[in-house]
């Protein structure tokens, strides 16, 4: 008899999606524990989690309202595989991830945000680039990624007058602010 496979999940919960191209959308945040990069600017603390099934997942999710689900952590793509998309897929969810792009997705998911970090990047497939702007050559990291969608987000919102600057001198990118911050909800 095999074992049943289990997630090691920071937490789950309902609220409204902050960032990025789908901001203000009702989401399912499933937060993942665990990230193979050390981001020094990184707000999440993702060190900890509950073991959890593919199913047990799922219902959790599924028991609130909304079924847009944002998978992220750390890095959701250490864990996030093929049978917990179907279970969630199951449950009627369309599945978005923010990735720091290490790592392949799954064919399974249906919207890949990516906030490179450090290369190399391994993501096979983005639909929105979003870079934590402190000043780097973001037009060299966007080269590596085949996506119109290009979002610059202060870091910590600590450079907002330099990343507006540069989003207007370059009108390709588009800025996203943390508004869940902003708004005060998680």
């Amino acid at each position: 008899m095999s074992a049943t496979k289990t997630y090691i999940v920071n937490e789950i919960f309902y609220s409204l999606q902050g960032e990025g191209y789908y901001t203000g959308t009702p989401a399912v945040f499933l937060r993942f524990a665990g990230c193979n990069r050390q981001c020094p600017f990184c707000d999440t603390d993702h060190s900890h989690g509950t073991a959890m099934t593919a199913a047990e997942i799922a219902d959790v999710c599924a028991s609130f309202p909304g079924r847009h689900l944002v998978a992220t952590g750390g890095e959701p793509l250490l864990q996030l595989d093929s049978d917990l998309l179907r279970a969630l897929k199951a449950k009627g969810f369309y599945v978005q991830i923010e990735t720091n792009g290490s790592l392949p997705a799954p064919p399974e998911v249906d919207w890949v945000t990516c906030s490179p970090k450090d290369a190399p990047w391994r993501i096979d497939r983005v639909d929105e680039l979003k870079i934590v702007y402190q000043g780097q050559d973001v037009e060299q990291i966007a080269g590596a990624f085949d996506t119109p969608r290009r979002f610059l987000q202060p870091c910590s919102g600590l450079n907002v007058a330099e990343t507006v600057e540069y989003i207007l001198a370059h009108p390709v990118w588009r800025l996203s602010l943390q508004t869940h911050k902003m708004i005060d909800i998680r």
